[in-house]
């Protein structure tokens, strides 16, 4: 078995020594228990006297260095101690949470490795962050549980919540800065058994790289999707669970809507990305300014499209389907499993299907599914076994790519994300199912040669752009 496979680091094996260290000495921490003598892998290329020397210094005490063939050490580094493929850039983060510039860092190396959120957690015996990248948690510190309520304390401040206040949850927002780069942090503060758990979302405030022809659509669904936009009237909904990407292709929209001879306005929370030449406000519930209460000041403001960040109540969705039957395009997005799973869920919220029937231009339902690195899939046998019980493949697949891992995806085997979508137009006779709450229509998509979720997330996986694991819990007609 290949070493790199054996060696696995826990986040409080790798602090030991900082990312740029790391990466000049190109050593690596040994874990506990492989080996009683050493304290760090050695490059076989390194110089093992001077490296020493120098460690000795750093450390204070001479460490023991066992040497490793000069790949397996870059195979380790690259995996433990991540640094941006686009300028070769580390992050010197002192491990020492008490200090000053420890929160910063933290989040500058968020950012640099792309992670979408940090998370915070204390818990009786340590505290611990983690971060959110592609969709997976990743252990990256351990934290002195001493120094975990004053970090908690700096980041309150920053997002200028009560520090004084621990029994409540608080949500916040931080501007953060550094260099030429700034964007956005929303802050949520959570009571726990053990005490308060963070989570910082990282929001990107640069929406010029947003295109909706890229986000994923498939050729079809694409042409049903931007037939709606074009409409002056209705509504436009998008559906899926928490970090699907919803809000990216509401913005993607909205970019490709923003013309001078229109009045945009969105109501949000949070606002993620900014977009010149569209009127963007920020909910504050805390002094009664809801969705529901932007809506009814929307109408006076003599809007043309109009986008709401989320549906969450009746009072929401009624306003909605009233501004959309007023001559105005609404945008916005709602929790369900799939395109027509909205229908059933606004009827349910109180919404008269008549009405629904009446306003829906389009449903769309979304998820993100990891890609393979075009730099290491492997290409191998499939057997049709392996598909989930009772799912009917589209048609037949003799072969599959695999996640391998290389230096370019950080040994993970992926390397970015797609979304996955499922676009249902509203035509008469889909309306006329509306309005008598049909809610198995899946023979009238079998007409329309619609695709749903699971037809493109299979067509992703036969054409070799993901894996099976990515998208097997797809592969079933919600």
């Amino acid at each position: 078995m290949d070493i790199f496979e054996v060696i696995q680091l826990s986040a409080k094996e790798i602090q030991r020594i900082t990312p740029d260290q790391a990466w000049h000495y190109h050593v690596v921490p040994v874990p506990v228990g492989y080996t009683e003598q050493a304290d760090f892998f050695i490059s076989s290329q390194k110089n093992t006297v001077q490296t020493q020397e120098d460690l000795e210094i750093i450390f204070g005490s001479g460490p023991v260095l066992l040497e490793m063939e000069h790949d397996a050490i870059l195979k380790l580094l690259a995996k433990y101690y991540r640094k941006e493929h686009q300028t070769g850039s580390t992050n010197t983060l002192s491990y020492d949470s008490s200090s000053d510039d420890f929160l910063k860092k933290l989040i500058v190396e968020a950012k640099q490795i792309q992670s979408s959120d940090i998370h915070m957690e204390i818990y009786e015996a340590k505290c611990r962050v983690r971060l959110r990248i592609d969709g997976l948690m990743v252990e990256r510190f351990i934290i002195d549980q001493a120094h975990y309520p004053s970090l908690v304390n700096r980041i309150k401040i920053m997002a200028h919540l009560d520090i004084s206040e621990k029994r409540l949850p608080q949500d916040g927002r931080i501007f953060f800065q550094f260099g030429e780069g700034k964007f956005d942090i929303r802050v949520s503060v959570l009571p726990t058994l053990h005490g308060e758990k963070i989570v910082l979302r990282l929001l990107n405030q640069d929406a010029t790289n947003i295109n909706i022809e890229t986000l994923g659509f498939a050729e079809t669904d694409l042409e049903n999707y931007l037939d709606s936009t074009k409409r002056k009237q209705g509504l436009i909904l998008i559906s899926g669970p928490t970090g699907s990407g919803k809000t990216t292709t509401l913005y993607a929209t909205l970019k490709l809507l923003n013309k001078t001879t229109r009045n945009i306005l969105t109501i949000e929370d949070p606002v993620e990305y900014t977009l010149e030449g569209i009127n963007q406000a920020q909910l504050k519930e805390s002094i009664g300014f809801n969705f529901g209460s932007a809506l009814k000041t929307f109408l006076r403001q003599d809007p043309d499209i109009i986008m709401v960040g989320e549906i969450r109540d009746q009072d929401t969705a009624n306003m909605a389907i009233r501004l959309s039957l007023t001559g105005h395009l609404v945008l916005s997005t709602i929790h369900t499993n799939s395109a027509w799973g909205t229908v059933a869920r606004l009827i349910d919220m109180g919404v008269p299907p008549f009405l629904l029937a009446g306003t829906l231009s389009v449903s769309v339902a979304q998820r993100l599914v990891r890609l393979l690195c075009p730099h290491c899939k492997s290409k191998t046998a499939f057997n049709a076994i392996d598909y989930p019980k009772g799912y009917k493949p589209l048609k037949p697949v003799e072969y599959q790519y695999i996640s391998v891992g290389c230096a370019e995806c950080y040994y993970t085997g992926y390397r970015g994300r797609k979304a996955v979508y499922e676009v249902i137009p509203v035509d008469y006779e889909m309306a006329d199912c509306i309005k008598n709450a049909i809610f198995d229509v899946s023979d009238k998509l079998k007409e329309r040669k619609i695709n749903t979720l699971s037809d493109n997330a299979f067509y992703l996986f036969a054409e070799g752009t993901t894996s099976l694991d990515e998208i097997y819990s797809l592969l079933v007609n919600f």
